[in-house]
């Protein structure tokens, strides 16, 4: 085996606008230590890209092109919602890896994604020592969820929080501008299957400089349709309107999300999606208030041009982090934002052992939400503010934000095809 080994590096799940400012960081970070590190390989489309030995070169990219992936969102090396079964019931695919890994030299495991992926990080180090071949596994984390343990908040998040509280402010702005001749409900649904952080953002688009009508929904609030009906009236018979930010994770009183259609993701999830027409058209039903809905989808998670700096900030500093523990020797770990300080904001770099991150989810704490669950508290809003501060505009052209498109030069295969 070389002293000098290979590093591979995929982004995994739902990609966010500050994805590939975690890439950077982990591919400038990794072009310091040339020493220790060789090239750095990227998986096409995550971990299939090391199943199918579809391996991108990103030592063919100019420090230029990798440098301007901190300010470009989406997934540049593309991603992929995968996971991987238990080393007994699918040693086929494990293997598999091990062997595109010898065939590379492969010593370094950098993957980039939320809980699933941390639980494929931490089965890829667990069949690396089974199998016999040397492999450090380091994740780094990202999920607009924020909903990873032990990480005060995750890469991603910051920004769609951002975006959203953004939205909720003026969309309200708007409607407290139509109420008294038309709209008088505005409805936006936010993603969130089970933790509410996302649907808490919107409580910052009210504050005391600009107080504003808003319910939020949380799915860790048991749906009340009667108490909740009850607080959009007495909201828009106070302020003539109402805004209703609702968590597509968010029940009915049979347990069961308002918008599961039956339908199922790659992990087994449940496709959500289409709360806010339920929601506003229950409204409409009770209260005869004429409403709108919109539904942020990938506008939330892709909106570069409104990131958070501190989210980009982080994003590259755990990217950076995670090569350096790699150099370090450590292995089946995540770096970690810990919070020392709400004002002024400070954080620092901490480790946590993969063992207790993968398949646990953080939800929102009960004294994040307000006593009668349509709100944020004061202690959530000084969790939540220093999440979105600060603007981190990517260049312009033309009106338009100038985003880099990588030249993703293939790695010549050396292996057999391999089905998954």
């Amino acid at each position: 085996m070389a002293k000098k080994r290979n590093a591979f590096y995929a982004q995994s799940g739902g990609v966010t606008a500050v994805i590939n400012a975690s890439a950077c960081g982990v591919i400038e970070t990794a072009r310091q230590h040339k020493d220790k590190i060789g090239k750095v390989y990227a998986g096409r489309n995550g971990i299939i890209g090391a199943l199918t030995e579809n391996l991108i070169d990103t030592s063919k990219e100019s420090a230029a092109a990798i440098a301007a992936l901190r300010h470009t969102p989406a997934g540049a090396f593309g991603s992929c919602r995968f996971k991987l079964k238990s080393l007994e019931d699918n040693r086929a695919q494990y293997e598999r890896l091990i062997e595109v890994f010898k065939a590379h030299n492969i010593g370094y495991f950098f993957y980039n994604g939320g809980g699933d992926s941390a639980d494929t990080c931490l089965k890829v180090s667990q069949l690396s020592q089974k199998l016999g071949y040397p492999l450090q596994a380091i994740h780094v984390p990202k999920t607009v969820d924020n909903d990873l343990p032990i990480t005060d908040c995750c890469p991603g998040f910051g920004s769609v929080a951002k975006y959203v509280a953004v939205s909720t402010r003026e969309a309200s702005l708007d409607v407290a501008s139509m109420a008294k001749t038309s709209t008088k409900v505005f409805v936006l649904e936010v993603m969130g299957r089970h933790a509410g952080w996302i649907a808490a953002a919107g409580g910052l688009a009210s504050d005391k400089n600009c107080e504003l009508p808003i319910v939020i929904l949380f799915p860790e609030i048991p749906f009340d349709r009667k108490a909740f009906l009850a607080r959009v009236d007495a909201m828009v018979k106070k302020h003539g309107y109402c805004s209703i930010v609702v968590s597509e994770g968010v029940k009915g009183d049979d347990g069961k999300f308002l918008s599961d259609q039956g339908l199922r993701d790659a992990f087994g999830h449940a496709q959500l999606g289409g709360v806010a027409p339920v929601i506003a058209n229950m409204v409409k039903d009770a209260l005869g208030y004429k409403f709108h809905w919109a539904v942020a989808d990938y506008l939330q998670r892709a909106a570069r041009h409104i990131a958070s700096k501190t989210d980009v900030d982080q994003a590259y500093a755990l990217g950076k982090a995670a090569v350096e523990l790699a150099l370090k020797g450590e292995n089946s770990v995540m770096p970690a934002i810990l919070r020392t300080s709400d004002k002024p904001y400070r954080w620092k770099m901490g480790v946590a052992p993969l063992s207790k991150v993968a398949n646990v989810e953080k939800m929102m704490p009960r004294n994040f939400i307000s006593k009668d669950g349509f709100g944020i508290t004061e202690k959530c809003r000084a969790y939540l503010a220093p999440l979105i501060r600060g603007e981190d505009y990517p260049p312009y052209r033309d009106g338009l934000p100038q985003y880099v498109q990588l030249k993703n030069v293939a790695v010549p295969k050396k292996l057999n095809n391999f089905e998954i």
